[in-house]
């Protein structure tokens, strides 16, 4: 056992904020920690960080450690001081290591002209602790952190004061994983960072040999790295073994079970209670009512099992209008500020839903905007379909500072609302009572995504564009969102970093890259499938832009086309893999010890002559393809 807080509970004044903690940290184990915005993970990270105090709940309230236990978190001050360089920071955590190879340069120049034994034993003592601390690979393991989080050698020597806030936060997560401390703890360690740097930090913490603790709404990430689950609920912490879907799981047949078990005994009670009443005036019964009412009050009594906190917004997305089968057509799109980030081409069409991946810095959140008109393009063009009503969701609007109530934000856009209507609306996002005379600047990030939804909501939009929509969103917001959107009859374009929401709401992707964008008919999960296979082939294939042939359902017709390009995709990999097996087959053919062996030659030629049937038979199927693709 590494740490354990038992029968704890934390209060800020008269407000208890964590009712009952129960929490245990075991050996190398990967705890997330999960819950409602505001129900306390925070507040427990820094319990076990040691800047709070638990308050005591009782008499057997403790906090136990093991040993000299270091415990790691990123914080704002995690840098000494911005006029150092990176180098000089990072090589910080290596102080110990670079003393110890210091001291062994040195007995090794003294060994040159002395022969003195405390030398040797000294030198072999120290290497011994210098290859305990990994110290031949410590700059290997530095220079790939740095590199996995979109940094280069070259930024060794800058100056931290160089660097953007999201950048030091970045260089802080390198130094806090180089120190290894015995308990990692991460609050929301996926925010802002892309796909591919999110996929590689997950196998790094899965095979980290100490202990992670984690804070995050990031529900494909908990599913990939925990081991346990916490969840705080109503001020109470529950431990789940297993990851997160292991814990939803948990949760539901827990909350059955413990219904059933209350149902069960309230139904005892109650026929307890009516064979008392019945023979209570009975005098030959009166020993068996009296044994039936010590029966319940002897009872453990269970209380019922609470509901799952679910509270969210209860809307939906409803559009004025229909738009054409044609939503947006782009050809040679340029975007960027004034140098060019990427050039794309593609088509939307009603009721598709294209979710926009990639690294930071790409050309993502550009896309959007030059789309919406924020930012000019730098060539090519795009148009909008027939009776397209687009609503925009903006993530900058996090940082949007006002002294507008929520209110009056909402009567800016739409001042012919009446008062009950505007309440009615925001109410939908749960901004009741005086919630609504709150300043837009009070509000916290999810309050502020929940006030973007409402004006996007009453606009009617049939195309929403939006931008990082989950940001600042708990688990139940982002599933309340997934049902609305899934739910939405008109069509989607949107960025996100959260695969768990790509992989429930795109049909198709588009994906950007150091080589710029790429449309492509695939789910998120047939992206995966196939993203480490495409060959320029397969490549060219599912680039290929088609029109769309005409049909009474756009929408199926839409997803058909799609089907068949990620056929065809297939097929191309399957041409490729037939080819390569019978030129396998061929030069096994003509080796010099087979030509005397008929029946290794037969076997050859059978085998052979079967692959090209199949290739024939994969030609002809691209072929059918590419012509229906016309």
């Amino acid at each position: 056992m590494l740490y354990q807080i038992k029968n704890g509970a934390y209060e800020i004044g008269v407000n208890r904020i964590l009712d009952r903690i129960d929490f245990e940290i075991r050996d190398s184990e990967k705890i997330a920690i999960v819950g409602r915005n505001g129900c306390g993970k925070t507040t427990l990270l820094k319990i076990i960080l040691g800047e709070l105090e638990i308050d005591k709940n009782g008499e057997d309230t403790q906090i136990i450690k093991s040993g000299k236990l270091s415990v790691g978190c990123l914080s704002q001050g995690a840098f000494s001081s911005l006029d150092k360089t990176v180098d000089e920071e990072i090589k910080e955590v290596f102080a110990d290591v670079l003393a110890k190879k210091k001291r062994m340069d040195e007995i090794l120049e003294k060994m040159q002209s002395s022969t003195d034994i405390r030398l040797i034993d000294e030198f072999n003592r120290l290497q011994a602790e210098f290859e305990a601390q990994d110290g031949y690979f410590y700059e290997k393991e530095y220079n790939l952190l740095l590199s996995k989080f979109g940094f280069d050698s070259s930024d060794k020597a800058r100056p931290l004061s160089s660097f953007s806030g999201g950048q030091l936060t970045k260089l802080a997560f390198v130094k806090l994983l180089l120190e290894r401390p015995d308990v990692l703890l991460l609050d929301e360690p996926t925010n802002h960072l892309d796909i591919e740097t999110l996929e590689w930090l997950e196998e790094y913490l899965k095979s980290y040999k100490k202990a992670v603790v984690v804070v995050s709404h990031d529900r494909m990430f908990i599913d990939k790295i925990a081991d346990i689950v916490y969840e705080i609920e109503h001020g109470v912490t529950k431990r789940y073994v297993g990851n997160y879907s292991s814990f939803v799981k948990q949760k539901e047949e827990n909350y059955e079970r413990e219904l059933k078990a209350y149902e069960r005994q309230q139904a005892e009670i109650h026929r307890l209670e009516t064979l008392i009443e019945r023979f209570r005036d009975t005098p030959t019964k009166v020993s068996m009512t009296d044994s039936k009412m010590k029966q319940i009050e002897h009872m453990d009594k269970l209380e019922a099992p609470r509901r799952f906190d679910t509270k969210s917004f209860k809307a939906s997305f409803v559009p004025n209008r229909d738009t054409g089968k044609d939503v947006l057509t782009v050809n040679n799109l340029k975007i960027g500020y004034g140098i060019p980030l990427a050039t794309i081409s593609f088509k939307q069409y009603k009721k598709q839903r294209i979710g926009v991946i990639g690294g930071n810095g790409l050309g993502k959140s550009t896309l959007l905007k030059t789309l919406v008109g924020i930012l000019p393009s730098l060539g090519g063009s795009f148009m909008l379909g027939h009776q397209v009503d687009v609503g925009y969701f903006d993530q900058q609007m996090m940082q949007t500072t006002s002294t507008k109530t929520v209110l009056d934000e909402l009567w800016d856009d739409f001042p012919r609302l009446t008062e009950t209507e505007a309440r009615g609306a925001l109410g939908a996002f749960m901004f009741t009572g005086d919630d609504v005379f709150k300043n837009v600047t009070d509000l916290s990030g999810g309050e502020r995504v929940r006030l973007a939804l409402a004006k996007i909501l009453q606009s009617k939009p049939n195309f929403l564009i939006l931008d990082e929509p989950t940001n600042h969103m708990d688990m139940i917001g982002k599933e309340t969102l997934e049902a609305m959107l899934d739910s939405f009859e008109g069509t989607i374009l949107f960025v996100s970093h959260d695969r768990y929401f790509v992989k429930k709401i795109a049909d198709s992707l588009i994906v950007f890259d150091q080589n710029g964008a790429t449309y492509l008919p695939y789910t998120y999960d047939e992206y995966l499938k196939y993203r480490d296979t495409l060959s320029p082939k397969i490549a060219e294939a599912v680039k290929a832009e088609p029109e769309i042939k005409k049909g009474k359902d756009d929408y199926n017709r839409s997803k058909e086309l799609a089907k068949k390009q990620r056929r065809l995709a297939k097929v191309a990999q399957l041409i490729e893999e037939t080819e390569a097996k019978i030129d396998e087959k061929s030069a096994e053919l003509s080796l010099d010890e087979n030509q005397s062996d008929y029946e290794r030659l037969c076997q050859l030629s059978n085998e052979i002559e079967e692959l090209e049937n199949q290739l024939m038979e994969l030609l002809e199927e691209s072929e059918s393809l590419e012509n229906e693709l016309k």
